[in-house]
């Protein structure tokens, strides 16, 4: 997939970048102690993200200085801000339990549906979605008080 990923994009030499960083994800899944049902499934969906997020890295805004093309980057008030929201987030992230944890990472970091994310744990969807809804309305209830 990520070779013929490559060879439709036109990026080059990124197909074996692709297979290591899909298979780290992969790794690090069955590192957390999540039962995976279906690996392959998951390292499918996990490739095809990480040839999503290849193709997004490869239109960096080009700014010319000098004469020499250097991909733009982002500002110091850009990183902060990204800090700061992995700040709130991590803090957030700690009062879950890990399968609460597990499946917000599934849907939002992954971008898994509810039916993708049925083929990789094995849960049904309703007690998927009842476990997001929670984990959702205990970080939404924790925001509120802190407020």
């Amino acid at each position: 997939m990520a070779g013929r990923f490559v060879k439709d994009s036109g990026i080059q030499d990124a197909a074996d970048d692709i297979v290591q960083e899909s298979l780290i994800m992969l790794w690090s899944q069955t590192e957390n102690g999540y039962e995976i049902q279906n690996p392959e499934a998951l390292a499918v969906t996990i490739t095809k993200k990480v040839c999503l997020a290849h193709l997004r890295g490869s239109r960096a805004v080009m700014q010319p200085i000098d004469g020499v093309d250097l991909a733009g980057g982002p500002s110091a008030s850009d990183l902060t801000d990204e800090a700061d929201v992995n700040a709130v987030k991590e803090s957030l992230l700690s009062m879950l339990t890990p399968t609460q944890r597990h499946y917000l990472h599934l849907r939002n970091e992954m971008g898994l549906s509810l039916d993708e994310m049925e083929e990789v744990t094995g849960c049904p969807k309703t007690s998927i979605k009842t476990t997001l809804s929670a984990a959702r309305r205990l970080m939404m209830e924790h925001i509120k008080k802190d407020l």
